[in-house]
């Protein structure tokens, strides 16, 4: 497995099927090793949610969206949060890939939770934002949040993602 860098994203992100698509600014979103994707909307949990083995007791908490102000700033206090990225991913048989905050984000007192974008997936992906600072934190409508970093598999696979967050947000 090898990471990709910005030489060998840009390509692909500028291809008939982009790995990633409705960026604000590919310029300053495709970094060194990374695509940086923004924040488009911020849900508070309302309910609980609940996992088991084979999904068919898997029950997701209902959210509801927290406004953004006319200046396109968000005040949460600590807590966990649910957000959705503005940009589209498509990922290839021959890729997957993770994200990490982004080191300002961390800086401030919060941290984003992902889990793995397998080879296959497409969707508009959601995280969780949990705020550790006790004072709460600020955020900006399509603040650059995360980093995806994206991975070439040893070998592609024939078939890729096809659960239930397939074509998520879409």
């Amino acid at each position: 497995m090898s990471l990709l860098s910005r030489n060998e994203l840009l390509p692909l992100i500028h291809c008939e099927v982009p790995l990633v698509k409705n960026m604000i600014d590919s310029l300053k979103q495709v970094q060194p090793n990374s695509v940086e994707l923004t924040l488009r909307s911020i849900e508070k949990f309302c309910s609980s949610g609940s996992i088991d083995f084979d999904n068919s007791e898997r029950r997701t908490p209902s959210t509801e969206n927290i406004e953004f102000d006319s200046d396109g700033w968000v005040y949460i206090g600590p807590g966990a949060y649910k957000i959705t990225f503005n940009e589209i991913v498509n990922i290839p048989l021959d890729l997957a890939a993770i994200a990490r905050p982004r080191s300002s984000l961390l800086r401030c007192g919060a941290n984003i939770g992902t889990a793995v974008w397998d080879s296959g997936y497409k969707g508009r992906s959601e995280s969780m934002l949990v705020v550790h600072n006790p004072y709460g934190f600020k955020l900006k409508r399509n603040a650059r949040v995360i980093q995806l970093l994206f991975f070439e598999l040893k070998s592609g696979l024939l078939e890729g993602y096809s659960g239930k967050y397939q074509h998520e947000n879409l």
